[in-house]
């Protein structure tokens, strides 16, 4: 161990998640609430380089290391665990907010960790986890909590296996950037691009976030895509193959958006649309690119945080999730609206809201590395985005009036929403306190004349599509198939062909059995049956003949 005393924050929310079952209704509310705001302070105390070393096996681990990049990141991971155990005060389930903590707290570890291995432990845990706040919603969200497990656990095998491979063809444990030019790094990568939710494995994502609770969906939008983020800019940056995966998420992502009828499903699909700017900007890999993907996923766990809050406010209230349920609620639902207003706008990066400063620094970083192409893809998908964003309050708080009059949300989901939809106003309109913390410095101006008022046309054209399609945007009462079709039905056709071919096969395996069995019973009889050589009576004579050869053999045996 190092001589530094630095307490590990993620270790203070996992043992606390832990202790939250055995505790009081009064003193787990007591430690929901002052818990992360702990933790936020010691993320501030953790210096830079390698704090907490031990050895293990021959090989230096180094479970607490800090920089500027693991402090942004575990900034905003305390944020959101203060935040979303805020709004989840009236949750009942004790086992997810447990888990939420315990989640929160491995995906802090896992941003403070300097070696691999301590990387693929709390990535695990992170896994479980996440898992058991799905499940914690009862029945109707095992088979999906079942599936999350096994893509996770899948992505972790994988990971594993790179890690296995690093660590046997260079003896070093290190997390530091890794070059793409071994079979084993190729398997890192891939375990880290699996829990961004990239396509073909992405399923994963819309299909178990709507299925947890109005208020486990929000803490599942945190962690484990943007520690994915934090993961590929540490080991991958300026990976050139992240900047395409990047921009088959972001369009892959905006259409299935556009077109879901489920207030949560949308919102999933809009996280992989999201984190694809974020994987996009970490394959460009200059230094304004790899701030623009850390400062974006700063500022998105908390819009997006705002949204889900929303969204769960209104199933919280009403139980209706889809669109076509829903409309006029601002009539009674007034700060739900307000604030999803608000994170709407910052997730289509406007001006003087958190995602302008954010995603203007990618936009440059393509810009600077002359990248013209997928420079006007990135602007081109932002008006896309902005589409999608004004979906969601429109939608729900004021298309048609739905005949709905649901009451507010309970004062902490409120508090937490207004909390979120300050900080995205906040860091829009201050943008040097989201720089100050980037893992390069910058002096970066978002607010040039040129850049505030091309982004605002942007804005305004894609208001302009919206409103005149209006009619085309309208949901049915209809399902998105995705990818994740393929393999359940294929799936579902393979366990039912195995299982004619397997009972098939055992009858087989039976009737030959049976079939043995029956020619051993009928020599045993045929020979000691009561007809049978070996029942018959013998002459004495011949046993002692029988005997007297049996003895010379024995005799002659013994001289040879």
């Amino acid at each position: 161990m190092t001589d530094v005393i630095a307490i590990q924050p993620g270790l203070l929310l996992i043992l606390a998640g832990l202790a939250l079952p055995l505790l009081g209704a009064q003193m787990r509310t007591v430690t929901i609430v002052l818990v992360p705001l702990v933790a936020l302070a010691l993320v501030w105390t953790i210096p830079d380089g390698p704090v907490w070393t031990f050895k293990w096996l021959g090989y230096e681990l180094v479970p607490l290391a800090g920089d500027k990049l693991s402090r942004m990141f575990a900034t905003v991971f305390s944020i959101m665990a203060s935040i979303g155990g805020i709004y989840a005060l009236n949750q009942k389930r004790v086992l997810e907010l447990a888990s939420a903590f315990v989640y929160a707290g491995s995906a802090i570890s896992v941003v403070f960790a300097g070696d691999l291995i301590t990387v693929f432990i709390f990535w695990e845990v992170m896994a479980i986890a996440s898992t058991l706040i799905i499940m914690s919603n009862g029945e109707s969200a095992r088979g999906a909590a079942l599936r999350y497990a096994a893509i996770h656990f899948f992505g972790g095998v994988v990971l594993m296996a790179g890690i296995a491979g690093q660590i046997a063809s260079t003896g070093s444990v290190a997390f530091s950037p890794m070059h793409t030019d071994t079979v084993f790094r190729w398997l890192i990568l891939a375990g880290f691009v699996i829990n961004t939710g990239a396509p073909p494995l992405h399923p994963w994502l819309p299909d178990a976030y709507p299925k947890a609770s109005w208020s486990g969906t929000v803490f599942l939008s945190a962690f484990t895509t943007k520690t994915a983020v934090y993961t590929l800019i540490r080991g991958f940056p300026g990976a050139d193959v992240l900047i395409w995966i990047g921009l088959f998420m972001i369009f892959y992502g905006l259409i299935y958006a556009l077109n879901e009828n489920d207030t949560r499903r949308k919102l999933a699909y809009s996280i992989i649309n999201q984190v694809g700017f974020m994987v996009c900007a970490t394959g460009i890999g200059n230094e304004m690119a790899l701030n623009g993907a850390a400062a974006h996923a700063f500022v998105h766990i908390l819009y997006k945080a705002v949204l889900l809050m929303t969204a769960g406010s209104v199933l919280y209230a009403t139980g209706i999730t889809r669109f076509t349920r829903l409309g006029g609620l601002f009539r009674t639902m007034p700060v739900s609206t307000i604030c999803c207003i608000i994170a709407a706008l910052a997730i289509s990066a406007t001006p003087w809201t958190s995602g302008f400063p954010a995603k203007s620094l990618m936009s440059a970083g393509a810009a600077e590395a002359h990248m013209e192409l997928v420079w006007f893809l990135l602007t081109g998908a932002a008006a896309g985005v902005l589409i999608v964003a004004i979906k969601l309050p429109w939608f729900i708080f004021f298309q048609k009036d739905s005949g709905l009059r649901p009451p507010e949300a309970p004062l902490s989901m409120r508090v937490a929403m207004i909390a979120g939809s300050a900080m995205c106003i906040g860091f829009g309109v201050f943008p040097g306190a989201l720089y100050a913390m980037l893992p390069v410095s910058t002096d970066y101006n978002p607010y040039t004349g040129g850049h505030v008022v091309s982004q605002m046309q942007i804005l305004l054209a894609a208001t302009v599509v919206f409103f005149a399609f209006l009619g085309l945007l309208k949901r049915t009462e209809t399902i998105s198939l995705d990818l994740d079709w393929f393999w359940r039905k294929f799936g579902s056709l393979l366990a039912s062909e195995f299982d004619v071919r397997s009972g098939l096969a055992w009858q087989g395996f039976a009737s030959n059995v049976n079939q043995s069995v029956q020619r051993i019973v009928r020599t045993l009889y045929r020979h000691y049956g009561p007809q049978g050589m070996m029942a018959r009576t013998w002459p004495t004579g011949l046993m002692a003949f029988w005997t007297t050869v049996i003895l010379a053999a024995v005799l002659i045996l013994s001289y040879v």
